[in-house]
């Protein structure tokens, strides 16, 4: 069975989504969701949806990562404006996976099930595990690849 048959996107969710997209494109700082702002990846286990419920972004990746559960998975959509070392802008449009490590085995089964429908669905191209706030803090340093 495919992911999209497993999982579902509420209209609302896949409007936010694009919504999030298209407004972070030009911003000049870093912009992410997590799932107790949109509950995106909130997997509702009797409907399989996966929808939005608040609008929170945020600007500090501290402030991220201090908002993560510690024992649960969650997807986080990142716009992160950045300069190239070639001196041009670049604004990477990430998929960030956190895993920590002491997730309950169910939901990191969920989770792992839904990752590709996820990427797809925020039309992002690149996914990044992260598993500790350090990772999240320093993300710049995967984003230019320079970890």
């Amino acid at each position: 069975m495919s992911d999209s048959r497993l999982y579902l996107f509420s209209p609302e969710t896949k409007e936010k989504l694009r919504k999030f997209r298209l407004g972070t494109s030009r911003a000049k700082d870093a912009q992410a969701i997590i799932s107790d702002e949109y509950h995106i990846d909130i997997i509702d286990a009797k409907t399989q949806e996966i929808r939005p419920q608040d609008d929170e972004v945020y600007s500090k990746m501290e402030d991220l990562a201090d908002d993560l559960p510690d024992s649960s998975p969650r997807f986080i959509l990142l716009s992160y404006p950045m300069t190239t070392k070639d001196g041009r802008p670049s604004v990477p449009y990430v998929l960030l996976y956190w895993l920590p490590e002491n997730c309950n085995p169910m939901q990191r089964m969920s989770y792992a099930n839904a990752v590709e429908l996820m990427r797809s669905s925020a039309q992002v191209n690149r996914v990044i595990e992260v598993e500790a706030d350090e990772d999240i803090i320093d993300i710049k340093s995967k984003l230019t690849g320079s970890d």
